[in-house]
Parts: structure tokens; sequence; C-alpha cells
């Protein structure tokens, strides 16, 4: 690939540099053509920096700085008082051309305040969306959103994000005209608030969408659709409730795995099957959020995230960068937004 600058926001997260240094290091070595500004207290991250090989060490920037945003501040304040923080810096260096993504494990509410108001939306955009993937049967994920970047939405930013959720899948997964659906408390056509069916009546209106009706939530992994929007009250619920559903059936297997020595034994044979299995079931697997919408590319991850899932988010951001994703959404938008207003 060629040359590639992230901006790290290192202090974010519940562990901070613990967790998103050693995922830099990781991320280097992986992507050899990147590079990465750590944004945060340079004494906190030079320890974790000592023994590292000349030809990583010297794709690193350490932009310094004490000040952090708390997962307790509200957006408003951070967005007046925080003006040092990690965060803040991070994202001033994608403001700045200096790096094309930003990454933070930080609060959501910030993050996504702060960008706005920095990186601004893209024309026909009014808010950004948060998006991820959700794991499906025998497909690529489905990306699922709003996951609460927008507690309420109306029928208009529910059409914008199918519209940036559609060139989503197809420019990260190559999927050909991907499958759009509205979440729905039923795929009757007569059901949904107002909001929801103001939505599919103007999808439907979109020949450029390849809109397919409602899923229920119970089909939410069937891999039917490519797409699912939703406003952010109710995708930030089916996001939790999925994660708490996975890990207490990975609890629950491994728990089964262990109990008897037959079972133990057929475990055994079939490990490299169950660790896949774990794996895709694991919701970090699917850490790093994208805040869909604005002029460049900025991934949330999980404030828990280990250093693995950290990493998830990083390479997220490398591959939305690599292909231009903002870019390619404006085009989308100027030719489809745009033209149902003439």
């Amino acid at each position: 690939m060629t040359s590639l600058t992230l901006a790290l926001d290192a202090m974010g997260g519940d562990f901070g540099p613990r967790i998103t240094v050693p995922a830099t290091l990781q991320a280097l070595r992986l992507h050899p053509q990147l590079k990465i500004i750590l944004v945060g207290d340079e004494a906190q991250m030079t320890p974790l920096l000592g023994n590292v090989p000349p030809a990583i060490f010297n794709r690193i920037t350490i932009r310094h700085t004490t000040q952090t945003v708390a997962m307790s501040d509200q957006p408003v304040f951070a967005l007046r008082h925080r003006k040092q923080s990690s965060m803040r810096l991070a994202l001033e260096a994608v403001q700045e051309g200096a790096a094309q993504a930003c990454v933070s494990a930080g609060n959501t509410g910030a993050l996504m305040a702060i960008s706005k108001v920095l990186l601004k939306t893209l024309s026909g955009i009014h808010r950004p969306a948060l998006v991820s993937c959700l794991p499906a049967v025998n497909k690529t994920p489905v990306y699922l959103l709003d996951l609460g970047a927008n507690v309420a939405c109306d029928a208009q930013a529910l059409v914008q994000y199918a519209v940036m959720g559609s060139v989503l899948s197809e420019v990260v997964d190559a999927t050909s005209f991907p499958k759009v659906a509205l979440l729905n408390v039923g795929v009757e056509e007569l059901k949904g608030n107002e909001q929801v069916q103001a939505a599919a009546q103007m999808l439907q209106k979109m020949p450029h969408i390849n809109y397919v009706g409602f899923i229920e939530g119970n089909d939410l992994y069937s891999g039917d659709v490519d797409v699912i929007v939703c406003d952010g009250f109710v995708g930030n619920i089916t996001l939790k409730t999925s994660e708490g559903i996975a890990r207490l059936l990975v609890q629950q297997l491994k728990k089964g795995l262990t109990q008897g020595f037959f079972v133990r034994f057929l475990a055994k044979l079939i490990a490299p099957r169950i660790r896949s299995v774990l794996n895709q079931m694991n919701p970090d697997h699917y850490n790093g959020a994208t805040l869909l919408g604005l002029r460049a590319i900025v991934i949330k991850s999980h404030g828990s995230a280990d250093e693995a899932a950290y990493l998830r988010a990083i390479n997220v951001a490398v591959t939305e960068a690599q292909r231009r994703l903002p870019q390619m959404i404006k085009q989308r938008l100027e030719s489809i937004l745009l033209d149902t207003k003439s």
C-alpha cells in the first residue's frame, strides 16, 4: 500500500497506553507502509516503546499531552474544555492533513461532537452515524447503523444511513448492489412508526439503492441482507444485547467442553473448528465502529477492547483509508441524494 498515517488517541479507553501502544506496534509490523501518530502522555507511552526496533520506532510520532476526555464528560463540556485532550489532538491531526484517519476508544459522545466540529459532515448528511458489523450465516458480515450516535432519527436521516451503509458494503466488502433493510417490529408494510414508514416510502423510490423492505430482530444474523438501518436508540440496544448473548454462549460453550472425559476428548479433535466458532461469536472480532458521514475517517473502538480488538479497529481504519471511503460516499451522495431533490 502507499504511505498512510493514522492518528491514535492513545489515552482513550479503559486501559489507555497499555493496550493502544502494543496494538500500534502490531499494526506497524502488519502494515509496512503505515505510520502512526500516538497522542497522549509521553511519560506513560515511552516505557512501552523501549525495545522497539528502529524500523518500527521511526514510523511513530508522539504528540504529548496529559489532558484526556473522561468517560463521564458531557459532549459539550469536552468540546469546550478539553481542547488539549488526546482525543481532540488526534482529530486535529486529521483535520490538518497530517493523518488520514483517527482511532479512539474514548467517550463516544465526545468523539462524535468533536469530530463533527473539526472534520465536518459530507454535503447532504445532517449527522454522522455509528456503524459496525454483525456476524451472519455463510456470508460477509452485515452492517448495522446507527449504533447510538443519534438516539432519535427522522426519516431523512434513516435514508441517508441507508445510502452510506450501501456504499460502505460496496467499498469494503465488494458487495454488488447491497441489500438494504429497515429494522422494524414486523415485515408487513403497515408495521412500524412514522419515521420508519416514511423512510421506507422514500427508499422504494430510489432505484440506485437495493431496498428490500423491513427486517425483524430475529433475522439480524440470517445473512439475507447486507445493511440494516435503524435509529441509534434501537441500534445501540440491539448491539449491546447481541454482545451480551454472544459472551453468554461463549462462556457456556467453554464450560460445556470441560465437563467429562469423553467431551474433552472430542473437543481436542475438533479444537480448530471450536476456536473458529468462538472467534466468530466474540464481539471483539468485529471491534471498530465507523463514524460514517464525516469528511474524514474516524473509528471508535470499544472502551474495554484488548490488544487484539484494538488492532482490529486500527485495521478497519487502514482499510477505509486505503479505499477512500469518505470520497466514495461523497460521490454516491451527489448522484443519489441530490438527484432526489430535482
